[in-house]
């Protein structure tokens, strides 16, 4: 003969709990996701607080988009830039972090975009006008197939000034389209030293007229 033991609680009395339980269960986590979206919302709205001086400072440059600068887009939110990484001439890696402290002018290219290859002397004059330990044009090909023929068209073309950057995987173009500032060729974003977005132009500009200097110069006396 086999002894059992009684319930503590009647079998009814019992599931009524688990359900209760369970339904205070589903609440508190239904709450705190919900709490968590709120705040999540708010900082995708609010931006990057490390991006708010970039702000300013594009807020500030607005009366310079024009001309030949009409076509720039000023930061309206605080965003820093993905880290987008790439490799040196020397196919040494690098990424935008490395440059932390520089004011740059970000610009991918590629040599079957034909407003690229226009845009770039431009692009080397300015370089070379105020390229300096403050300030940097990075171009970055997104070639992917032949790594020589943008090489080869920098030096056909006798460009000099900049220092030549890749990314074969052309997943730079798909990091800055990931955040809305890649729509099309050529994309350039002038960033400042903590890698934020100060302005953004889709398409080629004269990077080497009168309006350009006078933004980036401005750019970097601030």
């Amino acid at each position: 003969m086999t002894e059992t033991q009684p319930d503590p609680v009647p079998p009814r009395r019992a599931g009524r709990r688990t359900i209760i339980l369970a339904a205070i269960a589903v609440l508190v986590v239904a709450g705190a996701a919900g709490v968590y979206g709120i705040a999540g919302l708010q900082r995708n709205a609010s931006g990057d607080p490390a991006c708010r001086p970039a702000l300013a400072l594009a807020q500030q440059l607005k009366p310079l988009a024009r001309g030949e600068m009409a076509a720039v887009t000023m930061a309206s939110s605080p965003l820093k830039l993905p880290d987008l990484a790439f490799e040196d001439g020397s196919g040494q890696p690098k990424k935008l972090s490395d440059f932390r402290g520089r004011t740059l002018l970000v610009n991918l290219w590629a040599t079957w975009c034909v407003p690229c290859r226009k845009e770039m002397p431009a692009l080397d004059n300015l370089q070379a006008k105020l390229g300096s330990a403050d300030f940097e044009v990075v171009a970055i090909n997104i070639d992917t197939r032949d790594p020589a023929k943008p090489k080869k068209f920098l030096d056909d073309e006798k460009l000099t000034r900049l220092s030549y950057f890749s990314d074969a995987s052309a997943r730079v173009f798909q990091d800055l389209k990931g955040i809305g500032r890649a729509l099309g060729m050529p994309t350039s974003v002038l960033v400042d030293g903590q890698g934020c977005e100060i302005a953004t132009i889709a398409g080629p500009a004269e990077w080497d007229s009168a309006d350009a200097l006078a933004l980036v110069k401005a750019s970097l006396a601030r």
